[in-house]
Parts: structure tokens; C-alpha cells; sequence
């Protein structure tokens, strides 16, 4: 059935906030500022990892690296795209909707804690790969394993962040759910070099994320987003980056 793995998805970041809220109870506020730095230490090691792998090349006993204009590319008119519509803006106001509708209005740092999980759960190849297999083959295989990944780290980030991590559920369903609605469009620009593109600079985003959990807020990662769609253009220039 299409439209599977987004649900298994869900389900295993609501089941991981679930399971963090319960054990976020138990800890106090000095273990759940060391929690947060862990995870956000291996947020940092995850996206260095998949850089690093779209980046290096090993030809014979030497190493090579590249993408280093496409990530610089990207990151730069994905930044100014982003700051002229104001994306991370908008997001925090969805956050502050949120956060009123679900009656959390004294909860501090939950817009933090929502949009920090959201962009964890969502940034990267393994969504958009997945989603599309599940749209057009109902292979759900990588959403579901994604969904065990996703469990682990909302449940890590909401016993340390706090309730707004579990409704990062939400712009999973929307974007996976997309993405799979639109899986037969999407498909032939979802090239090996567009899936390339994708993941270095998403974990480049990634790699953001993690910077902000260790040292507090130092990028507006919402606003590289459109990053992102710069990354698939790019694979269809007759330049290589």
C-alpha cells in the first residue's frame, strides 16, 4: 500500500516521543543538557559520515575529494533564497501555532525543540529516496528502517528537548506523504548525480543542526533549506561542480 512507510514513520517518532517524555521525567536539568550536547554530538559525526562519503572518492591507493563549488554553490543561493522569504520565520511560526493549539503555551523551549527534531527527521536522501519507492513500487523497506533511526533520535532529543520534539511527526506526514503523492513526477529528477547532490549538501544541514544542539542557536538552518533544491538543479547542468 503506498503511503506505508510514511505512516511507520510517524508512528516510530511518536512512539520515540512518547518513550523520551517518559524518560526525560526521570532526569534533571543537568542531565538533560548533557543528553542534548550527546545527541547533538552525534548529529555532528552522522552528516560528517555522509559528507564525507559524497565528497571522497578512492582511486587506487590514493583519495580524492570534490563538490567542494557545488557545496559552496548551494549553500550560498540556498542561503539567499531562504533569508529573502524568511523560511526558518515562517517555521518558528507554525511552531508558535503549534505550540498554542496543543496547549503547551508555558513550555519555553518547544518552537527549539520542534524545529530542531523536524529538520533532523527530514533533511536528507533517505526520505525522498524512500518515499518515492513507496509511491511507486509500495516498497516501504527504507521509510520503515528510517522509522527505527527516527524513533532512537526523537526519543534521545525529546528527554532532553522537550514535547515539541514529537511533533515533528508532522512535517514528516506532510513532506514524506508529498513526496509519495508526487512519486511518478518526481522520479526522473531523482538521477545518481541529483541523489548525490542531495545528501552531501543535506548533511551539510545536518551537520548544522548538530552545531546548534552542541553550542545553542548559530545558523538558521531553515533558511539553507532551499539548498536543497539547488542540489538537484545543479545535477542537471553540463558543468560538473
Amino acid at each position: 500500500m503506498p503511503g506505508l512507510g510514511t505512516i511507520l514513520n510517524v508512528l516510530g517518532i511518536l512512539a520515540g516521543g512518547l518513550a523520551g517524555l517518559l524518560f526525560g521525567k526521570l532526569l534533571n536539568e543537568r542531565c538533560q543538557d548533557t543528553l542534548t550536547k550527546a545527541c547533538g554530538l552525534s548529529v555532528l559525526f552522522m552528516s560528517i559520515g555522509g559528507a564525507l562519503e559524497e565528497m571522497l572518492t578512492v582511486e587506487g591507493a590514493s583519495v580524492t575529494s570534490g563538490g567542494t563549488m557545488l557545496l559552496v554553490a548551494c549553500l550560498a543561493l540556498g542561503g539567499l533564497t531562504g533569508e529573502l522569504l524568511n523560511v526558518e520565520d515562517k517555521f518558528e511560526r507554525f511552531g508558535e501555532w503549534l505550540k498554542a493549539k496543543s496547549g503547551n503555551a508555558k513550555d519555553q523551549n518547544f518552537v527549539n525543540a520542534f524545529v530542531t527534531a523536524s529538520f533532523t527527521v527530514c533533511i536528507g536522501a533517505m526520505a525522498v529516496v524512500g518515499s518515492i519507492e513507496d509511491g511507486i513500487f509500495g516498497n516501504y523497506s527504507i521509510l520503515a528502517t528510517k522509522a527505527v533511526l527516527d524513533l532512537i533520535i526523537i526519543m534521545v532529543m525529546t528527554s532532553s528537548m522537550g514535547k515539541g520534539c514529537l511533533f515533528s511527526a508532522i512535517p514528516v506526514a506532510v513532506f514524506q506523504g508529498g513526496v509519495t503523492a508526487l512519486a511518478q513526477l518526481i522520479q526522473p529528477l531523482m538521477t545518481e548525480a541529483a541523489l548525490s547532490n542531495l545528501s552531501l549538501v543535506g548533511s551539510v544541514l545536518i551537520f548544522c543542526i548538530g552545531l546548534n544542539l552542541v553550542w545553542g542557536k548559530m545558523v538558521r538552518v531553515a533558511n539553507l533549506l532551499p539548498a536543497i533544491v539547488f542540489a538537484v538543479a545543479f545535477a542537471f547542468l553540463p558543468i560538473s561542480f
